[in-house]
């Protein structure tokens, strides 16, 4: 029996979800923060601009039932704007974003709004300004994973994303991680 390796990760903003940068060397990697084992793959990549609960393992079976719907993800979203009743009903409903230059159609996702969420860090980039117009805290839960999927949503709707992290996973969670901290993952807490 193969004894797979996995971990959890607080992936932080302007860090690149790989460990191998083409080109000259622009922002730091997942191996700059851990000494991961050969083999390590991260789950469900988030872009260079969000933050969060990132998946890392040797298993590949596991990254395949993590990016499939069988475990919900978790994002804490702030949108440009104060976020109406229609674009939370259609987000609710589906959104038709595109995807590979094709048109697709969301499945249904969860969606409350919140006033603020304090058990996130600090933003690490400049805060902005509220003279610029009011922002809205979004509790938004999907079980799929597309390309830069959630930012697309909020888009499509018309509340473009300022601030993406992604909370949780299936029952793991960001709580009590800082950012660039990794853990060994219990696979018991899925």
């Amino acid at each position: 029996m193969v004894d797979h390796q996995d971990f959890i990760m607080h992936k932080p903003v302007r860090c690149l979800s790989q460990f191998v940068q083409n080109g000259k060397r622009k922002k730091k990697l997942l191996g700059d923060y851990y000494d991961f084992p050969e083999g390590t793959m991260a789950i469900g990549r988030l872009d260079a601009e969000t933050e969060g609960l990132l998946f890392l393992t040797t298993d590949g079976q596991l990254s395949e039932d993590v990016r499939s719907s069988k475990y919900e993800k978790e994002y804490w979203v702030q949108v440009d704007g104060s976020i109406d009743d229609a674009a939370l009903h259609t987000l609710r409903t589906g959104v038709e974003i595109s995807v590979e230059g094709e048109s697709y159609l969301t499945q249904p996702a969860k969606v409350e709004v919140h006033q603020e969420l304090t058990r996130i860090p600090k933003n690490p980039r400049k805060e902005r300004d509220p003279k610029h117009g009011p922002m809205t805290w979004l509790k938004l839960t999907i079980s799929e994973g597309k390309y830069r999927q959630v930012r697309k949503m909020t888009a499509a709707v018309g509340f473009p994303t300022v601030r993406l992290v992604r909370w949780r996973i299936g029952g793991v969670t960001l709580e009590g991680l800082t950012p660039g901290e990794v853990k060994v993952l219990d696979r018991n807490s899925l």
